[in-house]
């Protein structure tokens, strides 16, 4: 069997989404003239913004939604008295510019596109998705990004993938794969869609989920050795 599309989860996988969150957090904070507890206030920020997100993976709350509430929380429990609107439209110029790669996405991407076809799928906002993988120098390598926001759907939603698959150059379940941090959205997708799976986990998380990784990596550049049977000759 062999791979040639590769589907790539982006944040947390190919770019450290960790680091650029924070960057953009404190820029914001710092533009709204906010200076105090921003350590704290990030440490919150992020609690309200991981829950917001699963409620809008399960179909709970939209997207705008939750772009502004994340901030109109945190604010409001530290006390704050910030525009949150103006706040999440900050943070959003502010993450588009700062992007921060993983070590060895740039090079493992540059492999595999060529032996194969590499999508995006993100759960992210679709335009600040583009120019961060523009500013990280992947989009050569890159064929297509599929984001929620396009789709309607959101991972792990097989609906998600049924619209992903359709941009590919050419799709079958056996030359397929799926690589991310996400247990409970790449590697459950992928389960739901019938396709292999890599779960690049570098913080050696126990898996005490029902999804299962096909493969478990805790180094983008031990993708392509465990692959290397399995990804078409160029």
């Amino acid at each position: 069997m062999t791979y040639t599309l590769f589907l790539f989860d982006l944040d947390d996988t190919l770019l450290d989404f960790r680091a650029s969150e924070k960057m953009s957090f404190e820029r914001t904070l710092r533009a709204l003239g906010w200076r105090d507890r921003v350590e704290t206030l990030f440490g919150q920020y992020q609690a309200i913004n991981i829950a917001l997100w699963r409620a809008f993976e399960a179909g709970a709350v939209s997207k705008d939604f939750l772009k502004v509430e994340r901030f109109r929380q945190t604010f409001s429990a530290a006390g704050i008295d910030l525009n949150p609107s103006q706040a999440s439209e900050r943070y959003l110029e502010s993450l588009s510019d700062t992007v921060v790669l993983i070590d060895g996405a740039r090079q493992l991407c540059q492999q595999l596109a060529a032996v194969g076809e590499i999508g995006i799928i993100t759960n992210g906002v679709d335009h600040i998705q583009q120019r961060r993988i523009a500013a990280a120098g992947l989009g050569e390598a890159i064929s297509f990004v599929a984001t929620s926001e396009a789709c309607g759907f959101a991972k792990p939603d097989s609906r998600f993938f049924d619209y992903t698959v359709k941009m590919a150059r050419a799709f079958s379940t056996e030359q397929t794969i799926i690589i991310g941090d996400r247990l409970d959205a790449d590697i459950l997708g992928a389960n739901r869609f019938g396709i292999d799976s890599c779960w690049y986990n570098p913080d050696r998380l126990v898996n005490d989920t029902q999804a299962i990784p096909t493969f478990e990596v805790a180094h983008l550049d031990h993708i392509l050795p465990l692959l290397a049977g399995q990804v078409a000759s160029a």
